[in-house]
C-alpha cells in the first residue's frame, strides 16, 4: 500500500525495488547499493501521483541499468545512504538530503545535501562536506563538486587534511583533468591544530601563498609567492617552494646549523640533499668558521634488495698537531675523516658486513666535534649462518687516536676464522658443539702471534621430577700458538714464550638450579638457589701469550661462566664450586630482582688471576646485582663486588632513572677500588659520576643538562693529578619541541685540551622543522 500523501516518506521495508534498482542505479555511475527513502513534491491526486513519482524513480533507475551501464572492466560497488531521495524526471537529476554518505572502496563523501546531474555527469555536495580520497587524505569544505567517477572538481572554503598529518586551507580550489588541485590564497602546515586534549592550537609554523598546486599522485605541494611564518610571524619570503606531503625525502636545501666553539669560533653549516633515486641519496654540505678554514662534507646512502651501504666524509685544509709534542705544524695540510659501513645478503645463509673509520690525524674528530672516540676500528667479515652451524672469516684493524700511544704497537687481527657446528648426541642425549678457530695478530713495532684451536663441547640439560634443572658439560680442546718478538711487550704476563707452544684443555661441569615459585604481596616470586661444580686439570698458561684475556674482573654476569677469563688465550684451571641464589618478584607495574654469589677453589693449585680481580684467593669476592622497576617511571640497578674478608666494596655501580619521557633524572655512578698493581694497564681503579636530566614546563618547553665528572684521586691512580673532582664535560640547554618543530640553545664545556681540540665553551643553536623538506 502506497502513502496517501506524496510528501510522505517511503518506508525502507516497502522499498525492495529501490534496494535492488535505485540502490544500484539511481546514482548510476556511482553504482549505489544501499536502501534510501524518497520524498516527492505534493500534487492534486496524492495516491496516484505518489505512485507515479515512485515509478518514475524506479523507471529512471531501470533505464540507466539497462542502457547506460558502466564501461566494461569497471566493476564498482558504491554504498549510498541518505534520509530522503528526490528525482526530477524533467531534468534527470537526483537529490539526496540529510546525512548523505557515498562510499566506494576507500573513498567516501559525507554532506548535508548531494545533487546528481546525470546528463552532465556532475555531483554537487554542500553543507558540512567531508571527502576522503583513496590515499586517506580528507577534504572539508562548504561546497564540493565531483564527477560521476568520484573525482573532485571545484571546492569552496576548504581544508585538506593529508594522511601524513599536513593541512592545507584555502578560500577556493579547483581540480584539473590531470588530478592536480589548484588552490587560491592557501596556507599549509605540518603541525597539529589541536592539542592532545582536543583544544585548538596555533601551528608553530606555516607557509602561506597566493597560489598552491597540490599533486596527490606525486604527493607534492608547490607554493608560488609565499611566506614562511614562525609562531605567527612572517620571517622568510618564498618566491617558489615545493615539498612532499607524504613524509618522503625530496631534493632540497636543509635548515642551516649555528655553533660557537673555542677551537673554531663561529660555525655556520648547511647542506643540500640530493635524491638520486628511490633507493639512493647524496647529501653535500659545507662548514664555515671564523677561526678555521672551511670544511666540506658528503654523505652517500644506498639501499637495495640485497643490503645497504652508506659513507660519510669530511675534508679541510689546516695545520695538524704533532701527537707527542702537541705543537702545530708550520704548513697547512689536508685533514679529514671517512666512515663507511654496509651489509649485503647473498642468500638466506651467506652475508658480508664491513665498516671502515679512518681519520687523517688524532685530533681531527675532537677539533670539529664529530666524535670523541679514542680509537677507530675497520673490519670486514663474511658469515654463513644456518640452524646448526656458524662460519665467519673476518679481519680487524684499529687506528689509535690517543696522543701518548704509538700506532705501531696497535695490533691488526687478520685473518680471524671461526667455525661452529651443533649436532645431536645419539648415545647420551644432549648436543655436541664442534669448534675450530684460527687468529693471526701482527704489529709493526711489537709482538706477533698466531693461534689455532679445535674443541668439542657436550651439553645435556634435564629437569627432575621435583623441578631441579640439571646441566652437565664436558669440554675437550687443543691449542697451538706461535709467537715472535715477545720481548717488545711491556707487561711480562702478556708475553708468553717465543716460538711454537701448545696446550690441551679438558673440563667437566655440573650445574644444578632449583626454581621455587609462590605468591607474594599480590604477585609472584621465584627463588632459585644454584650450585655449580667445575673441574679442570692443570693448564699451561704461562708460556701462552695473552692477547684477548686481559681485562678480567669478577662480576655477577661471569660468576657461573665455565671460563671466567674473557677471550681464549687464558683458561681457568683447577676445581671450584660456585654457589648463589637469585630472587625475582613480579606484580602489576612492579618487577624486583636480585642475585648474589661466590666461588671457592677446592685445590691448592697456583692461581693465575691477578691480585685485585676478586679471584686471586681460594674464596672469591662476593658479587651480586639488585634491580627495581616500577612501570616506566622508576628504574634502579645496583651492581656490587664485596671483599671476601671485610666486605669492603671493591666495585660499586649504580644506574637510576626516575621520571617520564618529558621530565626525568638519570644518575650513574661507578667506583672500582680493586687495589690492582699498576703493572696491569687494563685493570686500573677509577671513580666516575654521570648525571643527566630534563624538566618540562609550559607545554612544549624544557630545560636539560648533563655532566660527566672524574672522581678518581691520586690514591686510586698515582698517575693522575686530579683532586678527586674533575669535570670532563658538562652541558646545559633550553629547548622547545612540539609535533612539528624542534629548536633549542645548548651550552657545553669541555675541560680537557687534546692537541688543537681546546678546552672551553661551545654554544649550539638547534633548529629543525619536522614534516618539512625544502626543495626548488
Amino acid at each position: 500500500m502506497r502513502p496517501a500523501n506524496r510528501s510522505a516518506m517511503l518506508p525502507i521495508v516497502n522499498r525492495a525495488a529501490l534496494q535492488c534498482g535505485a540502490g544500484l542505479a539511481a546514482l548510476a555511475t556511482l553504482g549505489f547499493a544501499a536502501p534510501a527513502a524518497a520524498q516527492t513534491e505534493p500534487e492534486d491526486d496524492p495516491a496516484a501521483d505518489g505512485a507515479d513519482q515512485t515509478d518514475s524513480v524506479e523507471e529512471a533507475v531501470s533505464d540507466y541499468i539497462e542502457g547506460d551501464a558502466p564501461p566494461p572492466g569497471t566493476d564498482r560497488e558504491i554504498a549510498f545512504e541518505a534520509d530522503t531521495l528526490e528525482y526530477n524526471s524533467d531534468t534527470d537529476t537526483v537529490v539526496a538530503h540529510g546525512n548523505v554518505l557515498l562510499r566506494e572502496g576507500e573513498r567516501s563523501v559525507r554532506a548535508d545535501q548531494v545533487r546528481w546531474d546525470r546528463p552532465a555527469g556532475r555531483i554537487d555536495a554542500s553543507g558540512n562536506v567531508r571527502y576522503v580520497d583513496g590515499d586517506g587524505n580528507q577534504v572539508y569544505a562548504s561546497e564540493i563538486e565531483l564527477t560521476d567517477k568520484f573525482e573532485t572538481g571545484a571546492l569552496e572554503d576548504l581544508l585538506l587534511v593529508l594522511r601524513e598529518g599536513g593541512r592545507l586551507a584555502a578560500e577556493r580550489g579547483e581540480r584539473s583533468d590531470d588530478g592536480r588541485i589548484a588552490l587560491q590564497r592557501a596556507a599549509y602546515s605540518g603541525c597539529a591544530v589541536v592539542t592532545q586534549d582536543g583544544c585548538p592550537k596555533t601551528p608553530s609554523w606555516k607557509i602561506t601563498a597566493e597560489r598552491v598546486i597540490y599533486d596527490p599522485d606525486a604527493n607534492r605541494v608547490r607554493f608560488e609567492n609565499g611566506f614562511f611564518s614562525l609562531f605567527g610571524q612572517r620571517i622568510l619570503p618564498l618566491p617558489t617552494l615545493e615539498l612532499r606531503t607524504d613524509g618522503g625525502p625530496k631534493s632540497g636545501f636543509l635548515v642551516p646549523q649555528v655553533r660557537i666553539s673555542r677551537s673554531n669560533g663561529l660555525e655556520v653549516s648547511g647542506s643540500y640533499y640530493w635524491r638520486l633515486a628511490e633507493n639512493r641519496d647524496l647529501q653535500l654540505g659545507a662548514h664555515l668558521f671564523t677561526d678555521a678554514p672551511p670544511m666540506a662534507t658528503a654523505t652517500y646512502r644506498e639501499l637495495s634488495d640485497d643490503g645497504a651501504f652508506q659513507a660519510t666524509g669530511y675534508v679541510t685544509r689546516s695545520r695538524r698537531i704533532d701527537p707527542f709534542t702537541q705543537s702545530p705544524q708550520g704548513e697547512q695540510d689536508f685533514r679529514g675523516y671517512l666512515a663507511a659501513n654496509g651489509r649485503y645478503n647473498f642468500d638466506a645463509n651467506w652475508s658480508f658486513t664491513g665498516s671502515a673509520r679512518i681519520a687523517s690525524d688524532r685530533t681531527f674528530l675532537r677539533r670539529y666535534d664529530i666524535s670523541r672516540d679514542d680509537r677507530l676500528r675497520t673490519m670486514a667479515e663474511l658469515e654463513r649462518i644456518d640452524e646448526d652451524s656458524y662460519f665467519v672469516i673476518a679481519g680487524f684493524a684499529t687506528q689509535t687516536l690517543r696522543l701518548d700511544q704509538r700506532q705501531g704497537v696497535v695490533p691488526v687481527a687478520l685473518p680471524l676464522i671461526d667455525y661452529r657446528r651443533r649436532i645431536d648426541d645419539p648415545l647420551l642425549g644432549g648436543t655436541v658443539t664442534l669448534r675450530g678457530n684460527t687468529l693471526a695478530i701482527t704489529r709493526q713495532e711489537g709482538q706477533d702471534t698466531q693461534r689455532a684451536l679445535v674443541s668439542a663441547q657436550w651439553d645435556l640439560r634435564r629437569v627432575t621430577g621435583l623441578g631441579q634443572v640439571v646441566e652437565l658439560t664436558a669440554l675437550a680442546r687443543g691449542d697451538v700458538y706461535h709467537t715472535e718478538n715477545s720481548s717488545l711487550t711491556t707487561i711480562a704476563n702478556y708475553r708468553g714464550t717465543d716460538g711454537w707452544q701448545s696446550r690441551a684443555i679438558a673440563l667437566a661441569a655440573l650445574d644444578v638450579s632449583w626454581p621455587l615459585a609462590g605468591p607474594l604481596f599480590g604477585g609472584t616470586q621465584v627463588l632459585t638457589p644454584r650450585v655449580q661444580v667445575v673441574a679442570t686439570p692443570k693448564i699451561q698458561n704461562a708460556t701462552i701469550p695473552n692477547e684477548d684475556s686481559r681485562a678480567i674482573d669478577l662480576e655477577d654476569v661471569n660468576l657461573f661462566s665455565l671460563n671466567r677469563f674473557p677471550g681464549d688465550d687464558r683458561f681457568e684451571d683447577g676445581a671450584r664450586v660456585t654457589y648463589g641464589v637469585e630472587w625475582e618478584m613480579t606484580r602489576p607495574n612492579w618487577r624486583v630482582s636480585a642475585n648474589i654469589g661466590q666461588s671457592y677453589r677446592l685445590d691448592d693449585k697456583q692461581i693465575i688471576f691477578p691480585d685485585g680481580t676478586g679471584l686471586s684467593d681460594k674464596f672469591s669476592d662476593i658479587v651480586g646485582r639488585a634491580r627495581v622497576r616500577y612501570k616506566d617511571l622508576v628504574s634502579f640497578t645496583y651492581r656490587f663486588r664485596l671483599d671476601k674478608d671485610d666486605l669492603t666494596p671493591r666495585r660499586t655501580e649504580i644506574d637510576a632513572t626516575i621520571g617520564s619521557r618529558k621530565t626525568y633524572l638519570e644518575l650513574g655512578y661507578l667506583r672500582l677500588d680493586r687495589n690492582i698493581p699498576l703493572i696491569n694497564e687494563d685493570l686500573g681503579d677509577r671513580e666516575e659520576l654521570r648525571a643527566a636530566g630534563r624538566f618540562a614546563f609550559a607545554d612544549y618547553w624544557s630545560v636539560f643538562g648533563s655532566a660527566v665528572v672524574n672522581m678518581t684521586n691520586r690514591d686510586e691512580d698515582p698517575t693522575l693529578q686530579s683532586d678527586g673532582f674533575a669535570p670532563i664535560r658538562t652541558r646545559l640547554g633550553v629547548a622547545y619541541q612540539d609535533d612539528c618543530i624542534d629548536l633549542g640553545v645548548t651550552w657545553r664545556r669541555d675541560y680537557v685540551t687534546q692537541g688543537d681540540a681546546l678546552q672551553g665553551s661551545t654554544f649550539e643553536l638547534t633548529f629543525r622543522l619536522l614534516n618539512l623538506g625544502f626543495g626548488g
